[in-house]
């Protein structure tokens, strides 16, 4: 976590209920110039006024109204519009705004941590990735400032750029791939929101009252005298305590311990969700088709309890974006560090079987990546693929292309004597072995002793055995940090890793114990 970022909440409560409290007429940064609007649906448009104040929206030959809320809010629907392009938006009240370069194509939201933000040109093959975007000026890029807040936020800063050979570069790498891949099989503009931010938890990308279902948390008054002070003098402390602190880096002194958060508002403002506030939060309810995400690494250590809190956030997001259950394609981990010698438990393991549960969830997707890092690096550079798959999710279900989305999947094991013999959704084509044999395959028996086994393809099957193993209990597959792995379909789509015991794994919280009364 940028640890500048995290001095800065209270301020930015403070900047936020100013911004939409001004009497003149405002938009999110979100609408400006470039921007892309979602098409074949109601999109909303939104601001700030002078209380009372009507406010117009005309765009291309349509044209809606709206009166500005007691605090100065407003928001119109525009009607559904066919991709297209380029347009002039105009807002106007007592002022007015004038939008250009419009374009009207498919949104995506892309989010998580610093393997969705890592841009183009920290990519492989980043200078020939950069050359070929040239005439691909139908992708636009918008960039949300990296702000976090201890309550929702009103407006975030940000930008809209127009893909070509030099932007591209700073432009989300697995939301780029994913974009592209959209936009040549369905030849529409694709606009693409990234809302990321390195080495942060799912937590703080969440609406922290869904973080502890069933308990619904009380409302800090913000009118309560003893907490606006407390806020004000925080807030003037950190203020000059950052003046300090740039002063220090300037003159490569040590620089002096911030201020400690009063215990009054870190009571009233805990510190999950604030990613969620400063972020996501300002976007809503832009009119978007779904959203990706790229992020697990920073919660290995609580990898179990991620297949918990995965699906709150994507409920947490849909609830209040009031577009019912939209698209959630998400990355599953990549295989990581050195390679594996033997069969072994890992978070990233378990992380890998939490992100998976999450497919339980209504209309989402998951891309297999446990191949793309080439040299088990934390930010594999190999981001081609990844977006590419993801972008298999959307178009087989949100697109209704005809083309294989997902790999080999495990569907169910049966033993007969040393051998088990592992069945497999999703095969597409067939099942196929990269490289000159089968790998990742482990085999348990009553010892719970894994070793590797022997393993080949059989149809859809594959049949598992080893000579270590007289009767196999369990076969676990790709179960590691970075295990090896062979087994693909036809398309060329890798098998997800799983496992078919359920033995206890790291992570995974211990039973309470029930004391003797």
């Amino acid at each position: 976590m940028n640890r500048v970022l995290s001095l800065c909440c209270v301020f930015v409560l403070l900047c936020s209920v100013a911004f939409a409290a001004g009497p003149e007429l405002r938009l999110p940064a979100v609408f400006a110039d470039h921007m892309v609007l979602q098409r074949e649906m109601k999109v909303p448009v939104w601001g700030w006024a002078a209380a009372g104040d009507k406010i117009t929206v005309k765009i291309a030959g349509q044209e809606t109204s709206a009166t500005a809320d007691a605090k100065g809010k407003w928001l119109v629907r525009l009607e559904p519009m066919k991709a297209g392009g380029p347009f002039e938006m105009t807002v106007a009240g007592k002022t007015a705004i004038t939008i250009k370069d419009i374009l009207v194509g498919e949104v995506w939201l892309c989010s998580g941590q610093s393997n969705m933000a890592m841009t183009v040109r920290g990519c492989d093959n980043a200078k020939a990735e950069s050359e070929a975007s040239k005439n691909l000026s139908q992708i636009r890029h918008y960039r949300t400032g990296r702000t976090q807040s201890i309550l929702p936020n009103a407006g975030t800063g940000g930008r809209w750029q127009v893909c070509n050979e030099k932007s591209v570069g700073y432009f989300t790498a697995t939301g780029f791939f994913f974009g592209r891949k959209l936009h040549g099989d369905l030849n529409v503009p694709v606009g693409l929101i990234n809302s990321s931010v390195g080495g942060t938890s799912i937590r703080s990308w969440t609406n922290r009252l869904l973080l502890r279902p069933g308990v619904v948390e009380k409302k800090p008054d913000l009118d309560s005298p003893e907490l606006v002070q407390t806020l004000a003098e925080y807030n003037k402390a950190t203020g000059e305590w950052w003046k300090a602190y740039r002063a220090a880096r300037k003159e490569k002194k040590a620089a002096p311990p911030r201020p400690r958060v009063p215990a009054l508002l870190a009571s009233a403002y805990p510190r999950h969700g604030d990613l969620y506030n400063g972020m996501i939060h300002p976007l809503i309810p832009y009119g978007i088709r779904g959203a990706i995400w790229y992020q697990g690494e920073a919660d290995a250590g609580r990898a179990y309890s991620y297949r918990e809190q995965l699906p709150a956030m994507i409920r947490g997001w849909r609830e209040v974006w009031g577009q019912g259950e939209f698209p959630f394609f998400f990355v599953q981990l990549p295989n990581y560090q050195r390679p594996d010698t033997g069969p072994r438990d890992a978070s990233w393991a378990v992380m890998r079987e939490s992100q998976a549960a999450a497919l339980a969830v209504p209309n989402t997707g998951m891309a297999v990546t446990i191949d793309t890092a080439l040299k088990g690096s934390l930010h594999p550079r190999y981001k081609q693929p990844v977006g590419e798959r993801l972008a298999l999710c959307a178009l087989a279900t949100v697109y209704g292309k005809n083309v294989v989305y997902r790999g080999p999947t495990y569907d169910r094991v049966t033993v007969d004597g040393g051998k088990a013999t592992v069945h497999f959704k999703h095969v597409g084509g067939g099942l196929v072995v990269k490289g000159d044999t089968l790998k990742g395959f482990a085999i348990a028996g009553e010892d719970k002793k894994w070793v590797w086994a022997d393993a080949k393809i059989d149809g859809d099957t594959v049949i598992v055995s080893s000579d270590k193993v007289a009767k196999p209990l369990a076969v676990r597959y790709a179960w590691g940090l970075n295990p090896p792995c062979s087994l693909y379909n036809k398309e060329g789509l890798p098998a997800a890793p799983f496992r078919t015991d359920g033995w206890p794994v790291v992570t995974q919280p211990k039973p309470a114990v029930q004391r003797k009364k």
